[in-house]
């Protein structure tokens, strides 16, 4: 989709009895750009502010219907320790092929990173803990969730990685340093294979971020429910801490140890083991995108591989991501970034 649909979503909208806002900060900047098939818009809707995700392509459709089932089943698991916060749906509709849903917007004080380190530490371990309250342990809680959620074991991690490897060697031709370093993480992982069957089946985000949480009253909304399946109950920890290695060190570093020391060794390596994979993601990601950028984007999307390619090479030796590694990366973001791309980093919260 292009934001030039606004033209023709405007009266479809108004027609909800929707007023579009201004500034709309889901629709410019790199994210977009990279992730089209959607629009995402912030507007008013009976005096309240609401959210609107809308598409007209079959990926996009398809995407916020499931959404939409995996919204409504996630408060009805029968075996959830926990009740998880949700968006209330206002309106789900199809209109000119459109697919439009339509939720509460979910105001919080402060954003995420806006608390001091200790309140940051103990809102990410409630939320971890709550995911991990979810565990499906028969058969029956299985077939309830498989259809809806999606269920990882060992052997899909594995051969996602292996995906993983095979396309990054391909958009990345000529890095044999970087074949050879996703190879040692791949057979890390097929070594821990047991070990990431053991603790799986539990709810995981797979895209488990700030700007995916909204914290109101010390409550905490989970966004972005097309994010979630059942699967090792690290990796919601893997995509977090990852996140954290770039935005707050010191957070990652805490987090790490906690697991370490007060959860053992061998949690500390399922930890491992799903920060790996995750990297690997993320240098799937960056590298596909590669052909698709051009000036500052290009040459950042460059700097992301060579930072990411970095944090494996740590993550594999349990060594942490070097300081200076971070700071060089930071710096060079924020140099190549646009203007435009910075404010809605603001907006939204995860600068």
């Amino acid at each position: 989709m292009q934001a030039t649909d606004l033209y023709s979503l405007t009266p479809i909208l108004e027609g909800l009895g929707i007023t579009l806002e201004k500034e709309q900060p889901h629709i410019s900047g790199e994210r977009f750009l990279l992730s089209p098939h959607k629009l995402v818009l912030v507007g008013t809707m009976g005096g309240n502010r609401v959210v609107i995700k809308t598409s007209n392509e079959p990926e996009g459709k398809s995407e916020l219907k499931h959404e939409r089932r995996a919204r409504e089943t996630l408060n009805k698991l029968p075996f959830a320790h926990h009740t998880f916060f949700v968006p209330k749906e206002l309106l789900f509709v199809e209109r000119d092929n459109y697919v439009i849903a339509i939720t509460a917007f979910i105001a919080q004080g402060k954003a995420f990173i806006a608390y001091p380190l200790e309140e940051q530490f103990f809102l990410a371990l409630k939320a971890f803990e709550e995911q991990e309250g979810v565990h499906a342990t028969t058969s029956s809680h299985a077939n309830l969730i498989r259809d809806v959620f999606g269920m990882y074991d060992a052997q899909d991690y594995l051969n996602d990685f292996e995906v993983f490897k095979n396309d990054i060697t391909e958009y990345m031709r000529g890095t044999g340093e970087l074949k050879s370093l996703l190879e040692e993480a791949l057979q890390f992982l097929r070594a821990n294979k047991t070990l990431i069957e053991r603790y799986s089946g539990f709810l995981t985000h797979t895209d488990f971020a700030p700007h995916n949480l909204r914290i109101v009253d010390s409550s905490l909304y989970l966004l972005d429910h097309t994010s979630i399946h059942f699967g090792n109950k690290y990796e919601s920890w893997g995509r977090f801490l990852n996140f954290m290695a770039v935005h707050n060190p010191a957070l990652e570093k805490k987090l790490a140890q906690y697991v370490q020391e007060n959860r053992g060794e061998e949690e500390y390596l399922s930890l491992r083991l799903m920060r790996v994979y995750k990297a690997g993601f993320l240098l799937r990601f960056h590298s596909q995108n590669l052909s698709k950028t051009t000036g500052d984007l290009h040459m950042l999307t460059q700097a992301r591989i060579t930072f990411w390619t970095e944090a494996l090479r740590s993550l594999l030796a349990d060594t942490g991501i070097p300081p200076i590694r971070v700071e060089e990366y930071v710096r060079a973001r924020n140099k190549l970034r646009t203007e435009e791309e910075t404010r809605r980093q603001k907006e939204i919260g995860h600068l």
